[in-house]
């Protein structure tokens, strides 16, 4: 009988502690300093309104007035760091090659037409700009502009590289890096721990596992920022008469753990950033932040800026 009281009033205390804690970080951790909190993010420039990853489609976004650029990075043959999301240049120039065969000199232009990844049937029509861009012609014309960058490619000159651009343009408070490994995620933290790092796909899962079991209040995290999808866009993505009952239950399940507003106020609480991708419409936009996310991701940036304006949505103090 004494031993089941004590182990009742064990648990019960750890329960009353967590929760405590995870209402309340700052009694065990430091917050994190934000140099920058992003509400609108334009992903790729902004891939539905302007040629993805383009300086046109950066420049129509910054003079937006978007918070931050998300962008992907290759590396050429010539040891040139380039925005591009694909390693082949097949879907973007036609050209079925690689980007790291290519001197950068020598890289084909973009095709007039690119289809938007995370909008159905959609398709962007470019204008003159066809160029695949410098990282470093990035971070020349927009100094003020924090970045994203996507590493796509787990290769250590790439990633030092990188850091070398960062350093070099002063731009360590105002970018953050990483990939959905987490080989490279931590390859990018030992090369420079004073760039902030998202959350890689491993590190997601075992964030979900320490929330759910009580743990997370108590776990320190070297990572600033959390950028996950929002799952029910399947849908939205793939014909939903198509979706198979078991791809239905398994969306809902995922949207169900990781749409979590008091998982998102404890993280935003300790100073970590939620980004959610790749929305495009109005209710994603609603839905993502009345959960608490700080900031949405999208193909559209002018669509975001509008429904910012209209809800009076701004940054927060």
């Amino acid at each position: 009988m004494c031993a089941a009281v004590y182990v009742l009033s064990t648990v019960t205390g750890y329960v009353l502690t967590s929760a405590l804690l995870l209402k309340c970080p700052s009694l065990l951790h430091r917050r994190k300093r934000e140099t920058f909190i992003s509400r609108h993010i334009s992903h790729r420039g902004g891939a539905g309104e302007n040629l993805e990853n383009t300086m046109a489609a950066f420049k129509h976004a910054v003079d937006l007035g978007t918070d931050m650029l998300e962008l992907d990075c290759q590396l050429t043959k010539d040891e040139q760091v380039v925005v591009s999301h694909d390693a082949n240049l097949k879907r973007a120039t036609g050209i079925n090659a690689q980007i790291s065969d290519f001197a950068y000199a020598e890289l084909p232009p973009y095709l007039c037409k690119l289809g938007v990844t995370f909008q159905r049937e959609c398709f962007c029509e470019g204008g003159e700009d066809k160029r695949i861009p410098l990282l470093r012609d990035v971070f020349e014309a927009f100094p003020e502009t924090p970045v994203n960058v996507d590493i796509k490619v787990n290769n250590d000159t790439l990633i030092k590289k990188i850091s070398e651009l960062v350093v070099q343009y002063n731009r360590e408070h105002l970018t953050v890096w990483g990939n959905a490994s987490n080989q490279i995620v931590k390859k990018c933290y030992k090369e420079n721990p004073r760039i902030p790092v998202f959350f890689s796909l491993s590190r997601v899962l075992q964030l979900l596992g320490l929330f759910y079991t009580g743990l997370l209040p108590f776990v320190p995290l070297k990572e600033q920022f959390l950028e996950i999808p929002l799952p029910s866009i399947i849908t939205k993505l793939k014909d939903p008469n198509r979706l198979t009952h078991s791809q239905r239950f398994v969306t809902w399940l995922t949207d169900t753990l990781l749409m979590r507003k008091t998982l998102f106020k404890h993280l935003t609480a300790r100073g970590i950033q939620v980004y959610i991708w790749v929305l495009n419409d109005e209710e994603d936009f609603q839905r993502a932040f009345e959960l608490g996310a700080t900031g949405v991701m999208t193909d559209f940036p002018s669509r975001l800026k509008d429904f910012m304006d209209r809800n009076d949505i701004s940054k927060p103090q």
